[in-house]
């Protein structure tokens, strides 16, 4: 299977399993990881890991070959297909979690942009390199790079199409942190940081980050009041305060 879904512990593990073609992203596949997110929404997991099969790739990006001697509507469709199956975990009820392992260009790096946090082995290299082949990037790029590292930044690595190793890519805060061994059990590890807390809590936490961005600071503060309203109403905020006078560890129970 190209995408091959799988849970362990508590967490869901997608995989893309293309390692012949560095795990690149067909029209198919795109679709294959869409219905794999669905399926991770309606599961009781509470974190996504995602990575690519082997050593070398993550995700080298789309398949050159299915972008040639399209029509103008074909392409828009297919621009609309990655954005629209990428922003799926924009509002999925759980994080998520790209483990970057080798190459992630292109569309494979603007589906670990997607993702809630990044990590890289120190193999990975990572870059935006549509602007060598004549077009920009289209499921994502442009959008989400700025955000996580700045305009200018972006703006560099999008119109020079430069390869980013790990090391910088973790300086500029690209990801947010350099992992050894396996990528899964990377993963897993740095999941389980937060995978205990309180699920609706971690995603009032993560709206409230995600919809800064968008809005002016007075207007972000006032969407910070109440989400923290709402989760002060929470059986769980009950629980967590109650622990924490009590000197035990809280029994979260998402509620």
């Amino acid at each position: 299977m190209s995408v091959e879904l799988s849970t362990r512990d508590d967490c869901a593990i997608l995989v893309l399993n293309r390692p012949e073609a560095l795990n690149a992203l067909s029209f198919d596949i795109i679709r294959r990881i869409g219905a794999a997110f669905d399926e991770v929404a309606a599961s009781t997991a509470r974190a996504l890991i995602v990575t690519g099969a082997g050593p070398k790739a993550f995700c080298a990006g789309a398949d050159i070959k299915e972008l040639r001697n399209r029509d103008l509507v074909a392409q828009k469709h297919g621009a609309e297909l990655g954005q629209a199956v990428f922003a799926k975990l924009d509002t999925l009820p759980l994080p998520s979690v790209a483990v970057i392992n080798g190459f992630a260009f292109g569309g494979g790096l603007e589906l670990a942009l997607a993702c809630t946090f990044r990590l890289a082995t120190r193999n990975a290299k990572m870059g935006l390199p549509e602007i060598k082949l004549g077009l920009i990037p289209g499921y994502g790029g442009t959008q989400r790079l700025p955000r996580v590292i700045g305009e200018s930044r972006a703006l560099e690595m999008i119109m020079t199409g430069r390869t980013v190793l790990a090391e910088e890519a973790e300086r500029i805060g690209l990801v947010n942190r350099l992992v050894e061994g396996d990528p899964i059990e990377a993963g897993l590890a740095f999941a389980h940081e937060f995978t205990g807390y309180s699920l609706p809590t971690l995603g009032f936490a993560r709206s409230a980050v995600q919809r800064a961005l968008d809005v002016p600071i007075h207007e972000g503060l006032k969407i910070e009041a109440d989400l923290s309203t709402v989760a002060f109403q929470t059986k769980d905020a009950e629980e967590g305060t109650a622990a924490f006078q009590e000197k035990r560890k809280p029994r979260f129970i998402d509620g």
